[in-house]
């Protein structure tokens, strides 16, 4: 089992669904149920599209997957022990180790299951079990069973996007003239953009319209009181101390990575913000980091990002088709590029990544600064523990530090460090679900000192 109680090193327990009636529990118990019915929904609605594209073997397979997703189903209802997973996909051992890593024998320890272990490992595991059902029958091991709601938001998201690309187009145009002053503005309200764009995920509704309507630069000073840390003028500093090493910012400006969470409007607003970063000169490449298959509902995987690209390049709105011509061509230079890795959907704390998968932490060694968009990315920088609110940022990430680092999220889980004392207690007098509603949100920065 997973750490149950307060360690010796005083590393706090993970949450879990034990606690009757904690986010966690309500999660386990309602809002992963209905997302596996979506999920069967869905598989079972495009019946007649595996049936003319694969024939008899496509409704076999429909019919085998939806067995498999209903059974997980029940697992998960009845609190049944966690499984190892059986198809070949080629993190299956890794995700197995996992398993066996917590299920040593420790007197009468209790197995791995739904409400009494981790709820990050859980809720991970679920993604990953919807995946392996598709994985065993082959005509469907692609399909992504999330892609509706995904598309769904981009398109309904449409106004705010040509609202975000119109106000780019302002600003690119007088880059030259800028001063460093209305630079600053400019950065810290396109971060702040794409921090907020971190309110639309399908997996907190699961599945239920998420879209941006409004125009996101004119929502951000009636949202500015709710980011409970703000550390933009961190994040400014990191990409200002990056260009100093020669005479020209351009040349010598640094790369940025994000790790990205959503698909739809907030996909958008990370490619908008990385366009500026560049344009701008604050950035000289910038790296996004994705998912390797369909994952915690909208999350973006690479057939996401290409999409996105290519409909914002086919839109009838001057400026949005302008911004998807030049995403195009930074990807086509090499001055965009896409990577997806499995440690980003396997269960692990990202605390684990430098001995788990140590190619993908040097990777990030690379960067000057990496960007952690959204929830389940703070849940993992944390490890999904019960910190106390006043624990530094720093502590909570235990010895994670591959680079300078960011934390872009709208709080949907309750964890979160950082923040100054009472400031917890006086959130949760006033707005008892202030943790977990997505109202609040933190930018909130961490610098390993090798790299100061």
């Amino acid at each position: 089992m997973m750490a149950a109680d307060q360690t010796v090193d005083g590393v706090p327990p993970s949450l879990s669904a034990k606690v009757v009636g904690s986010f966690a529990y309500l999660t386990i118990r309602d809002r992963l149920p209905t997302i596996l019915t979506k999920v069967i929904d869905t598989i079972h609605r495009n019946k007649n599209k595996f049936f003319e594209e694969y024939g008899k073997e496509g409704i076999e397979a429909e019919k085998q997957t939806i067995a498999l997703l209903s059974k997980l189903r029940n697992e998960l209802q009845t609190d049944k022990p966690v499984l190892e997973l059986t198809d070949g996909l080629q993190d299956r051992e890794p995700w197995n180790q996992y398993l066996q890593r917590h299920q040593r024998p420790q007197g009468d320890q209790e197995s791995v299951s739904w409400f009494k272990s981790p709820w990050l490992y859980v809720e991970c595991y679920m993604y990953r079990r919807i995946q392996e059902a598709l994985w065993l029958n082959p005509p469907m091991s692609d399909f992504d069973v999330f892609n509706e709601g995904k598309t769904q938001s981009f398109f309904e998201s449409q106004q705010a996007v040509m609202a975000l690309c119109t106000y780019l187009e302002g600003v690119n145009k007088n880059m030259e003239e800028l001063s460093k002053n209305q630079l600053l503005e400019h950065f810290n309200k396109l971060l702040k953009v794409s921090l907020w764009g971190n309110k639309c995920d399908l997996s907190i509704s699961a599945g239920q319209d998420n879209s941006q309507k409004n125009s996101p630069i004119e929502s951000l000073t009636s949202l500015q009181p709710f980011i409970l840390v703000d550390d933009s003028n961190m994040v400014w500093s990191t990409l200002i101390s990056a260009q100093r090493q020669g005479q020209s910012a351009k040349a010598t400006a640094g790369r940025v990575d994000i790790v990205l969470d959503n698909a739809g409007f907030e996909l958008v607003t990370d490619l908008v913000f990385a366009e500026f970063l560049v344009n701008s000169g604050l950035a000289r490449e910038v790296h996004f980091h994705g998912k390797s298959f369909p994952w915690f509902v909208s999350d973006v995987t690479a057939n996401d990002f290409q999409w996105t690209i290519r409909q914002t390049m086919a839109a009838n709105h001057k400026w949005m088709s302008k911004s998807g011509y030049q995403w195009q061509s930074y990807v086509k230079e090499g001055v965009w590029a896409y990577h997806d890795h499995p440690f980003w959907t396997q269960p692990h704390e990202f605390c684990d990544m430098a001995a788990d998968a140590p190619d993908l932490y040097a990777t990030l060694q690379g960067a000057d600064l990496v960007l952690f968009k959204g929830d389940l990315n703070y849940r993992k920088l944390t490890g999904d523990r019960e910190w106390d609110h006043t624990v530094g940022f720093d502590t909570a990430l235990q010895g994670f530090g591959p680079a300078p680092l960011c934390s872009l999220r709208t709080l949907k889980a309750n964890v979160q460090v950082g923040l100054q004392t009472g400031q917890g207690e006086k959130l949760a007098s006033q707005d008892p679900d202030w943790m977990t509603s997505g109202k609040y949100a933190v930018i909130q920065s961490y610098s390993p000192k090798s790299k100061q």
